[in-house]
């Protein structure tokens, strides 16, 4: 099948359009600087910009499908616009081209709850996307597990630097995280399995845990020890975005976004794609050890 990775040397795109290859795909891998991209064997380079209209549309000429996974988090604080553009340009240029099939990665949360803006944005653009004359598939992730994931490396780094935490009440909300290796098999795996075209699917790992099991864990293979929490309920999202800032390196423009989506629980309540994409989920302490380049033997308690 003739394949378009939009966001091809993000995170998860830099990971997926090899995935692609091994699969026997004819893969296209649309990027904004073809020199700073090392593409692999096989796979054609287009350049163009989703806000650009006009500099992109030549790469969606001979696609069967295309995968979107552009986000503009880390662009600033009117990312919700920049992304909504750019799901609009793309949704109509697809459409002109007779794209069949389009699948996006979008964000696990419940519709019913008071989502975040970064969640909210997430839907948006899933909304948007829905309005293409394509069959859209779309799977929400809560955090994915792996080097160069935003989320995972906000995790990663307090449970580094910070041998005492005083935490907002985040702490304490359920998730339900992924390893990357399982978000490519997925993101491939519906490619594959026609059913699953114009359907939404929930994705997430094999345990529930909250944030605060979660950075345990982090810190035991980072390094050898976990750290002491304190929830406090004086400390907010907001202002713990804030005390982000003070205590990593991550950019303020990915922290803020990131932390006040902490406060809604991110759990899978449907289980179907398991029956048309099976696979064999990877433990979450395994998806760490691998993130940190570690092995996966430290001993550790998440209870």
């Amino acid at each position: 099948m003739h394949v378009l990775v939009t966001g091809a040397t993000g995170f998860v795109g830099e990971r997926l359009v090899p995935a692609l290859v091994e699969r026997g795909h004819d893969v296209r891998a649309l990027v904004r600087d073809p020199s700073r991209y090392d593409a692999p064997s096989g796979v054609e380079v287009a350049t163009g910009d989703l806000l650009d209209p006009g500099s992109f549309e030549a790469a969606l000429d001979g696609i069967e499908a295309a995968y979107y996974l552009v986000h503009s988090m880390g662009a600033g604080a009117d990312y919700a616009e920049r992304d909504r553009r750019a799901a609009h340009n793309f949704a109509a240029a697809a459409t002109e081209a007779g794209v069949e099939r389009v699948v996006y990665l979008g964000g696990l949360g419940d519709d019913r709850d008071d989502l975040s803006e970064h969640l909210k944005s997430r839907r948006e653009v899933e909304t948007v996307l829905a309005e293409g004359d394509y069959a859209l598939t779309t799977l929400r992730a809560a955090i994915i597990i792996g080097e160069g994931s935003a989320s995972f490396g906000v995790v990663s780094q307090l449970a580094k630097r910070l041998p005492v935490m005083v935490t907002p009440r985040w702490v304490r909300t359920r998730c339900q995280p992924i390893a990357i290796d399982d978000v490519i098999a997925y993101l491939a795996g519906v490619l594959d399995a026609p059913e699953t075209a114009g359907e939404m699917y929930e994705i997430g790992g094999p345990e529930v845990l909250t944030y605060e099991e979660i950075i345990r864990v982090v810190a035991a293979h980072a390094t050898g020890h976990e750290p002491y929490i304190v929830p406090v309920p004086v400390l907010t999202p907001r202002l713990s975005s804030y005390w982000l800032g003070l205590v990593t390196d991550v950019p303020t423009s990915v922290a803020h976004p990131l932390i006040l989506g902490l406060k809604n629980p991110v759990v899978v309540s449907d289980h179907r794609i398991d029956a048309v994409v099976p696979i064999e989920k990877t433990p979450f302490e395994t998806a760490v050890a691998r993130a940190l380049g570690e092995p996966a033997s430290v001993p550790v308690t998440t209870a």
